[in-house]
């Protein structure tokens, strides 16, 4: 008996997700023992015997259709870690200004996220509508608090307090 899953990405990501001459996907596959059918319209079908390597497989491929880099998403094999998506929209309605809300998030300069990123220890990607955590359990739990404070209209000072920030 099989397990199969099928999620879809980006097309600009489809790259990313396959890598230099299939390395990205070579690896990924040997690595979760589960087979990959990535089409260049970004639809990706998963399959394997072993359904928690499927949804991790799964987890990771999307994290990657999410921005990030594969060495980065490639860390949800550990054990703790964890992957968290937020959708701008449901926060902040259809509709809004993306832009500036992105910017909020980033910073800066980029110094939102990157204290965001110090001071929990997880990884934040921010991309389209969505922004995606990686981390262990605990870490990215706190980081999705803190985007959460930001898209509910949290000052900048208010946020790096609630992370243990003493600066700004």
């Amino acid at each position: 008996m099989g397990f199969e899953e099928e999620i879809l990405i980006p097309k600009t990501r489809v790259a990313v997700l396959i890598g230099t001459k299939g390395s990205v996907r070579r690896d990924l596959e040997r690595r979760t023992n589960v087979r990959l059918k990535i089409s260049t319209d970004g639809i990706v079908t998963m399959k394997g015997k072993d359904a928690l390597k499927v949804m991790n497989a799964k987890s990771i491929v999307e994290a990657i259709g999410r921005g990030f880099n594969p060495v980065i998403a490639k860390e949800l094999l550990k054990e703790d870690y964890s992957f968290i998506l937020i959708h701008l929209e449901d926060y902040v309605g259809k509709g809004a200004d993306l832009d500036r809300i992105r910017g909020v998030l980033i910073g800066r300069a980029g110094k939102a996220r990157r204290v965001v990123e110090q001071e929990t220890g997880a990884r934040i990607s921010i991309f389209g509508k969505t922004v995606a955590i990686i981390g262990p359990a605990d870490c990215a739990l706190k980081a999705k608090q803190s985007v959460e404070m930001f898209l509910t209209g949290a000052r900048h000072a208010t946020v790096y307090k609630f992370l243990g920030r003493k600066d700004d």
